[in-house]
């Protein structure tokens, strides 16, 4: 098979051509159950915040040769072991472990498909594979001093800072369903949930996080 044959066969496109009106998975849920608004006690104030629309890139492979691409092409390497999570400067860029040969990538939204391109080209006949799911995916924030409170309510995992330190990302049931939690910063988790059941997440932080006074940033 050609290679420009086959670059079209393994790539998808999946921006649309017309324009086309997009909501949040949360949107609907902002509507039919209550948000609100954060306290006024700053940092220290339970929040809870979607950051929509991201663009997530599933990579799968060998890790010296993705390593290697990813450093050129997005500026940070792959976690150096199992579980570890990586940001770039900025914060707005990571990419986790998964399992030995799958990491999760996050980016910008609109950012995935040119970074999907520019990381196949790269890695030429290389044994790989990226897939965007980033239509699937969204990504809800817990911050404020009673984040992990929240959270000892809702998952089986440990999230004691001895076992779940700053730069760790783990894929676990939170309530019922299985999420991905995650621990960019000090104060603040992510919980990368998928589309389905983002309703049903927010709606369980803000029950869970009802006594500690749990606002949501929108």
């Amino acid at each position: 098979m050609p290679n420009s044959v086959a670059q079209n066969v393994r790539t998808f496109d999946t921006r649309p051509e017309a324009t086309v009106a997009i909501e949040s998975p949360l949107a609907y849920s902002y509507q039919r159950s209550k948000a609100p608004k954060p306290n006024s006690h700053g940092r220290k104030g339970l929040v809870v915040r979607e950051r929509p629309l991201l663009g997530h890139l599933i990579l799968r492979g060998g890790a010296i040769v993705l390593d290697e691409a990813l450093r050129e092409e997005l500026g940070i390497n792959l976690p150096g072991q199992p579980q570890g999570l990586v940001l770039d400067a900025s914060g707005e860029r990571s990419v986790q472990w998964l399992s030995p040969d799958e990491w999760l990538i996050i980016v910008p939204g609109g950012e995935e498909f040119e970074l999907e391109n520019r990381l196949r080209a790269r890695l030429g006949d290389a044994h790989y594979s990226i897939v965007n799911v980033g239509g699937g995916q969204t990504v809800l924030e817990l911050s404020g001093e009673k984040a992990r409170e929240v959270l000892m309510k809702s998952v089986v995992y440990d999230v004691h800072p001895s076992h779940f330190p700053v730069g760790k990302g783990v894929t676990t049931v939170f309530a019922k369903a299985t999420v991905i939690i995650r621990r960019p910063t000090e104060d603040c988790w992510e919980l990368v949930v998928r589309r389905s059941f983002a309703d049903y997440c927010y709606r369980w932080l803000l029950d869970a996080g009802e006594e500690y006074g749990i606002g949501v940033a929108k």
